[in-house]
């Protein structure tokens, strides 16, 4: 008979933890509430939508993130792999094109004969083998569930979303290529920096902190 597994969230952990299992025979059942009922970060119905940062973090091996980043290639990783195939120019740091990452992390899951994508919210832990993987963006209800499991009134998670800002906003007859800490072998630079006085700088934080904000809770 073959195993059964319940994997609640489609974000990064999700989808790697469906991928690992079905790879290894387990038959997987695939939950993500979106777009049935949406987050007030997400924008698209897609499996793995990177709503922080486009950056999966340093390829380098002399710090923890590009380590772990390796360890997991050596796995087998989905999730590195389609990041290696979508990813944009950022010096030593993983950087993808948001939209085409999460595009082919949901193609390649969905056609995979061992998983299933069930568009479903989950408010409940299911009764047999699972595994939760509904990050800080967690509906309301099964952070009820949660709650009453582990015996805590609330877990935390801080992360800072870096702003957004369009393209043509962008003074380029001002700005620079040039790469962080200047490990770029290029010499072309894979980031624009935009210099700024004095006067300058305190009035993009004044009008940055006036700017759209998701709500917090």
């Amino acid at each position: 008979m073959q195993m059964e597994l319940d994997v609640v969230g489609g974000g990064l952990a999700g989808c790697e933890a469906a991928w690992q299992a079905a790879n290894r025979g387990i038959r997987v059942n695939l939950f993500e509430m979106r777009p049935q009922k949406n987050t007030e970060a997400h924008k698209t119905p897609f499996l793995g939508e990177l709503v922080c940062s486009n950056s999966l973090g340093s390829t380098s091996l002399g710090n923890g993130s590009g380590l772990l980043f390796h360890e997991m290639k050596i796995l087998g990783s989905l999730i590195c792999k389609i990041a290696e195939e979508t990813s944009v120019p950022a010096g030593s740091a993983l950087a993808v094109d948001r939209s085409l990452f999460a595009h082919r992390l949901t193609e390649t899951i969905s056609k995979h004969p061992n998983i299933q994508v069930i568009r479903q919210e989950i408010t409940e832990i299911p009764s047999g083998v699972a595994i939760i993987a509904t990050g800080p963006l967690t509906s309301s209800p099964m952070v009820k569930t949660l709650q009453a499991f582990h015996g805590r009134k609330n877990l935390f998670f801080y992360d800072a979303v870096a702003p957004l800002i369009t393209s043509e906003s962008i003074d380029r007859s001002i700005v620079f290529r040039a790469s962080r800490y200047g490990k770029d072998q290029s010499g072309e630079g894979d980031y624009l920096n935009c210099p700024m006085n004095k006067q300058e700088y305190l009035h993009f934080v004044e009008e940055l902190a006036k700017a759209k904000q998701i709500e917090l809770r």
